[in-house]
């Protein structure tokens, strides 16, 4: 989905009809079970997932994004901090789309050669 907004879009839309694989659109559908009935989520469910071809490790992941964000997004609204700007949230993304999570460098310094990123 990098790169393309209108694809972005498109899953924010309707993920049921969106242009991804259908193990996207199941994982898709588990988070929002996650998200809006959390109590109801079953080991078929689960299963569910791991028949589209999802691992443990994969389910896991998602699980573990999914309550970040649902607490992170609980305490921005508790304290009152505020969302950074469109613009913002674009060149952040283009950041993460370049390097990941690893902080960006600090403005002049060299670039690092090969290897290992820092961690």
């Amino acid at each position: 989905m990098l790169g393309s907004t209108q694809h972005v879009q498109a899953v924010l839309d309707d993920v049921k009809t969106a242009s991804i694989p259908e193990a996207e659109k199941a994982l898709f559908a588990f988070v929002d079970q996650l998200n809006d009935a959390p109590g109801d989520v079953r080991r078929e469910d689960v299963e569910r997932l791991k028949a589209a071809g999802w691992s443990d490790e994969a389910v896991y992941d998602a699980v573990s994004v999914c309550a970040l964000f649902n607490f992170y997004n609980r305490w921005i609204d508790g304290t009152g901090v505020q969302g950074l700007s469109p613009a913002m949230y674009e060149r952040s993304g283009k950041r993460m789309a370049a390097g990941g999570y690893l902080p960006a460098p600090p403005p002049g310094s060299p670039p690092k050669s090969g290897g290992e990123p820092e961690r």
